[in-house]
C-alpha cells in the first residue's frame, strides 16, 4: 500500500511538473512565431548563437544545483532533520550568488570575443552581452526550485515556470519590435542591412532575463510564506546534530561536479554543432549560413523541445523519489518507479514524435506561415530524436538518483565524441548541410540511451518492461498516424 502510494505522488508530483513545463514550452513555442517573423531566420541564427553560449555558462556555474539541493534536502528531510536541511539551503544560496555572478561577468565583458572568435558570429555579441545579468538571477531561482523540490512539493516550480514564460513572451516581442527598429535605424547609417537582426535578437534575450526575473520574485514571495511552516517544523526536528556549512560543501560539490559534467557534456554537443557547422559552410562557401542555422533552432529544434521538456519535469521529481527508495534499500521499489516513470514519459512523447513527423508542414505553416520545403523535411526526419532524447534525458535523470553520478559522464563523454565524427562526417563527406546537424544529434541520443540503460541494469539489474510500454503504446500510436 505505502508502495502505491509513492508511486501515485511520484506521479501525480511528476504529473503537475510536467503539464506546467509542457505549458511553458507551448507559450515558449508560441512567442517564438511572432518574433520569428519579427526578426526572422538570421536574426533566430544571432538569438541561438547567444542562447547556446549563455545555456553553457549557466550549466558550468550552477545548472546542476536544483538536483544537488533537492537530493540533500530530501536526504535530511527523510531521517526528520530539518535545521539542516535549512542548512543546506543557505549553503547552496551562497554558492549559486558566487558562481552565478561570476559566470555573469563573464558572459557580459567577454561577449565580443565569444560571439566573434570562437562562434564565428560577431553579431549576436549584442544579444549575448543581454544575457550576462540572466545568469545570476536564474542561478539563484534555482536553489529555490531545488529546495521546494526536496521537500516533494513541485507546485512553487510549476507556477514560476509559467510565470517566467508568460513575462519572457511579452518582454520578448515587445523588445525585439523596438530593438529591431532601432537597429534597422543604426544600419541604414552605418549601411549595415544585418544589424537589425542582431538587435531583435537582443530583444528575445531581454525577454529571457525578465521572465527569469519574474519566476525569481515569485520563488521568493513564496519563501517568506513557507519561513513560517519551517518555524513549526522545525519544533519537531529529529537532529542529532547540526551539520556545518563546511561539511555540507564537500558532498555537495560531489553531487554537483559529475552531474554539472555530464549536463555540460550532454548540451554542449548544441555548441559544437553551431561551430562545426558554421566553419564547414564557410569552407564550402555556403553564404546564408546563419540563416539556414536559424531555420534549425528557431523552427525545428523549438518544436521537438516542447515534448522533451516532459521527460525534464519526470525527471527532477524522480531524483528525489529515488533517493528516498535507496534509503529503504528496496531495489524492487527502486525499479517500480523506474518502471513508472519510463512508462509515463514513453506514453507522451511517441505520440508528440509521430504527429510532428506527419503533421510537419502543416504545423510549420500553421505557427509559422513557413510553406518551404526545408524546414518541413528536418522535423520529418528527426522527429524522432524527441523520443531518444527523452529516454536518456530520463536514464541520467535515473542513474543521478542511484547514486551512479559518474555514469552519464562517461557515457556522455563517449556519445559526444561519436556524435562530433559522425557530424563531420556527414558534413565534409557526404555534404548533407543541415540534415548533417540532424541525424548527428539523433545518433547522440540514441548512443546515450544504449550506454544508460546497460549503466541502470548494472546498478539494480532493472529489465525494462516491452509490451506495454513500447509495442502497445507504437500499435496504438501507429494507427492514429
Amino acid at each position: 500500500m505505502g508502495n502505491r502510494n509513492t508511486n501515485r505522488n511520484m506521479v501525480v508530483q511528476g504529473s503537475v511538473l510536467a503539464v506546467a513545463s509542457m505549458i511553458a514550452r507551448i507559450i515558449g513555442m508560441i512567442y517564438r512565431i511572432p518574433l520569428t517573423n519579427i526578426i526572422g531566420d538570421e536574426g533566430n541564427g544571432y538569438y541561438s548563437c547567444a542562447y547556446e553560449v549563455y545555456s553553457l555558462m549557466l550549466l558550468i556555474s550552477s545548472y546542476s544545483l536544483p538536483t544537488a539541493v533537492a537530493k540533500m534536502v530530501s536526504e535530511r528531510l527523510a531521517r526528520g532533520e530539518v535545521k539542516n536541511a535549512r542548512r543546506v539551503y543557505r549553503e547552496a544560496m551562497l554558492f549559486a550568488i558566487v558562481t552565478g555572478a561570476i559566470a555573469g561577468l563573464i558572459v557580459f565583458v567577454g561577449a565580443d570575443w565569444i560571439a566573434g572568435d570562437l562562434m564565428r558570429n560577431p553579431l549576436s555579441a549584442i544579444a549575448l552581452r543581454v544575457m550576462g545579468p540572466t545568469v545570476l538571477i536564474v542561478a539563484v531561482m534555482g536553489v529555490f526550485r531545488g529546495y521546494f523540490q526536496g521537500m516533494g512539493t513541485m507546485m512553487p516550480t510549476a507556477i514560476s515556470q509559467i510565470l517566467e514564460q508568460i513575462v519572457n513572451a511579452i518582454i520578448s516581442v515587445a523588445a525585439a519590435y523596438y530593438l529591431y527598429r532601432y537597429g534597422k535605424t543604426i544600419g541604414d547609417v552605418l549601411y549595415q542591412e544585418d544589424y537589425a537582426a542582431a538587435y531583435g535578437a537582443a530583444g528575445g534575450t531581454l525577454g529571457t532575463g525578465a521572465g527569469a526575473l519574474a519566476g525569481l520574485l515569485f520563488l521568493m514571495f513564496v519563501g517568506s510564506l513557507f519561513h513560517a511552516v519551517y518555524k513549526r517544523q522545525r519544533k519537531h526536528d529529529r537532529s542529532t546534530q547540526v551539520e556545518s556549512y563546511s561539511s555540507m560543501l564537500k558532498p555537495m560539490i560531489l553531487i554537483i561536479l559529475p552531474v554539472l559534467l555530464s549536463t555540460t557534456v550532454y548540451n554542449i554537443s548544441g555548441i559544437i554543432d553551431q561551430a562545426i557547422f558554421y566553419r564547414s559552410m564557410e569552407n564550402h562557401q555556403v553564404e546564408n549560413y546563419v540563416e539556414l542555422w536559424g531555420i534549425y533552432s528557431g523552427k525545428y529544434k523549438v518544436l521537438i523541445n516542447v515534448p522533451i521538456a516532459l521527460a525534464s519535469a519526470i525527471t527532477s521529481s524522480l531524483i528525489p523519489s529515488m533517493t528516498a527508495a535507496l534509503q529503504k534499500r528496496s531495489r524492487k521499489l527502486v525499479n517500480n518507479k523506474i518502471n513508472v516513470a519510463m512508462r509515463f514519459v514513453m506514453l507522451l512523447t511517441i505520440p508528440c514524435a509521430v504527429g510532428l513527423s506527419i503533421l510537419a508542414s502543416p504545423i510549420l505553416q500553421l505557427l509559422f506561415n513557413d510553406s518551404s520545403q526545408l524546414p518541413a523535411s528536418l522535423l520529418q526526419v528527426g522527429a524522432v530524436a524527441v523520443i531518444f532524447y527523452a529516454m536518456s534525458t530520463l536514464t541520467n535523470g535515473i542513474l543521478q538518483g542511484l547514486n551512479r553520478m559518474n555514469v552519464p559522464v562517461i557515457n556522455a563523454v563517449i556519445a559526444l565524441v561519436l556524435h562530433i565524427a559522425c557530424l563531420y562526417l556527414m558534413l565534409d563527406v557526404f555534404d548533407l548541410k543541415l540534415y548533417a546537424v540532424v541525424y548527428a544529434n539523433i545518433f547522440f541520443s540514441v548512443v546515450m540511451c544504449i550506454l544508460n540503460a546497460i549503466g541502470i541494469w548494472r546498478t539494480v539489474r532493472y529489465e525494462q518492461e516491452i509490451v506495454k510500454t513500447f509495442l502497445e503504446n507504437g500499435a496504438n500510436v501507429w494507427v492514429m498516424g
